[in-house]
């Protein structure tokens, strides 16, 4: 139990290290709560109730960047409110085994995304400034995006960040630290609401989660003091380097193990 104990506070940690430097916090805390024996959804799950206080912190941190865009914030919430809640309950009706063959397909597709999520969201505001004076049905194509944006976040944690900042970069958001703050709280209000049909239905492994939370909350602490020092491209490559090695095993274990 010490063993397991040390394992997760160690890859919250790091994943609270990743989470504020460079993003990709997840591809070390998942893996680890199913290193530990937590059966899939219930890790993914654990894994979502141990990233909401980064998300929440983080959503503070940037109020004031949010504040500037109140005239869209109810509906921002309101749409991730409800993608989220959808996104969690699909997970609780999908079968713990259907689950387990998508783990490796779902990582592959969060890798691709935080390696090209830089060109992606670059592409996507040239896009979005071409077309600034959206008509009314690419308004609801914006609101249905963001619906598919907050499903997949309660679906499956890894890689919401990236899918959220391609989506503002999509709806003409080109201010950064907005872009940052909104993103958060995309991802406060999936996660939250996500959590709280979790708790229900029972599926959070509480020791676990709480011990990944605490290094979590270390985690980005202590990046809040060291991360000018830390080469950013260097830390990125490693969350690259990870993300693909942990795709790779879960390949394996799923179809070749």
């Amino acid at each position: 139990m010490s063993f397991e104990l040390v394992i997760l506070f160690l890859a919250g940690f790091f994943g609270g290290v990743l989470n504020s430097i460079a993003g990709g916090g997840s591809f070390i805390t998942f893996p680890a709560l199913i290193f530990v024996g937590i059966p899939p959804i219930t890790a993914n799950a654990t894994n979502t109730f141990a990233s909401c206080a980064g998300y929440m912190s983080g959503t503070y941190a940037f109020r004031k960047e949010i504040a500037q865009h109140k005239d869209q914030l109810v509906r921002i919430v309101t749409i991730s409110l409800i993608g989220g809640i959808l996104g969690a309950w699909l997970l609780l009706q999908t079968p713990e085994t259907v689950f387990e063959e998508a783990i490796p397909w779902l990582l592959l597709f969060a890798t691709v995304l935080f390696i090209f999520g830089g060109q992606i969201n670059a592409g996507l505001k040239r896009l979005a400034s071409r077309h600034r004076h959206a008509s009314s049905i690419g308004g609801i194509l914006l609101s249905l995006l963001l619906l598919g944006v907050a499903t997949y976040g309660g679906f499956f944690n890894a890689g919401l960040g990236i899918i959220s900042l391609s989506y503002l970069a999509l709806a003409g958001y080109t201010n950064i630290n907005a872009m940052n703050g909104l993103k958060l709280l995309v991802s406060s209000s999936v996660s939250l609401i996500a959590i709280i049909l979790f708790i229900y239905n029972d599926v959070i492994a509480w020791y676990e989660g709480t011990i990944v939370l605490c290094g979590t909350l270390a985690g980005g602490y202590v990046a809040a003091h060291v991360s000018r020092k830390l080469p950013q491209q260097q830390v990125r490559n490693f969350v690259i380097v990870a993300s693909i090695a942990t795709t790779l095993y879960f390949f394996f274990d799923v179809y070749a193990g």
